[in-house]
């Protein structure tokens, strides 16, 4: 099979995986986000090794606290699955428009000492592409009215999570966090962005924003 095939076929599995465990909740669900946080940090150890302890110690809080508002989220009644849905489909979207919007329009790079593949259209194609899943979601589950516009603001810190996990790589000399996941690279790669839409999201539910 080409890398496209692989990166597909994994792709399915990975949501079809992230679902089903959403869907069902409980301990499942808990036990999926710990194995996920857990090969995040796993990632990240093999990145910083050799650095500064701090290093790691600050990598097992930033794996840690999305996982726990994830959780979080999961657990609010009757909304937790829709809320953690739509965490996904922002971060997702974010991606998706990101990747679609760089490769048709190019031009100036956003950030290239960290990322140099990474272009100011696509920052606005994943914010757009965010803002329409995140608000569609939100209207088709009848969600807050601040998720209709959130998810082109939250699309801005999933390129910002995007960008600190490619500026790590870069310091460490890799081009990706790990190889277990065929044609995506490691998970961190794969959830730069999911950590800090999660964690936005639950601060937005401790304050009573949805």
């Amino acid at each position: 099979m080409n890398n496209l095939t692989i990166r597909i076929l994994s792709a399915i599995v990975m949501v079809g995986v992230a679902l089903a465990a959403t869907w069902q909740g409980g301990m499942l669900f808990a036990v999926f986000v710990a194995a996920v946080a857990t090969a995040v940090y796993w990632e990240w150890w093999r990145m910083v090794r050799g650095w500064n302890g701090l290093w790691k110690v600050g990598g097992f809080f930033y794996a840690l606290i999305p996982a726990v508002a994830l959780l979080y989220v999961r657990e609010q009644v009757p909304d937790g699955f829709d809320l953690v849905i739509w965490v996904y489909l922002v971060t997702w979207g974010t991606d998706i428009g990101g990747y679609a919007s760089g490769k048709m329009i190019g031009g100036p790079k956003l950030a290239p000492a960290l990322s140099p593949n990474k272009t100011w259209a696509g920052l606005i194609g994943a914010m757009a592409m965010a803002g329409f899943f995140g608000a569609l979601w939100a209207d088709l589950n009848d969600l807050s009215a601040h998720l209709f516009w959130l998810g082109a603001l939250f699309a801005l810190g999933a390129q910002i999570g995007d960008l600190f996990e490619s500026g790590l790589k870069r310091k460490a000399g890799i081009k990706d966090s790990s190889n277990l996941i065929p044609g995506h690279g490691g998970v961190f790669d794969r959830v730069d962005g999911l950590l800090i839409v999660a964690t936005l999201t639950a601060l937005l539910v401790m304050w009573n924003w949805v």
